[in-house]
């Protein structure tokens, strides 16, 4: 792990990152204080549908709530459903 001040950093991204993709890790400071680390990217799998089956609900969850409709609508909003 290396340690970096915030001029550094901005002067020497690029040679940086290339350290970084590397694997390495690398602290950037201020004031002798870390403050950020610049680390490898590690891909989150994705997973469509991973809950398929585990949620329930019912139509009425689509329904207009009148409550909304008030909140962005005013009190009237009722008379135009």
């Amino acid at each position: 792990m290396t340690a970096v001040n915030i001029h550094e950093a901005k002067t020497h991204l690029s040679r940086l990152l290339e350290r970084v993709e590397k694997g390495e890790r690398i602290v950037i400071s201020k004031a002798g204080k870390p403050i950020a680390d610049l680390v490898p990217h590690q891909a989150a799998p994705v997973t469509i549908g991973g809950l398929k089956g585990q949620l329930r609900y019912d139509d009425n969850a689509f329904d207009v709530d009148p409550d909304m409709q008030r909140m962005f609508y005013g009190d009237d909003a009722d008379a135009s459903a």
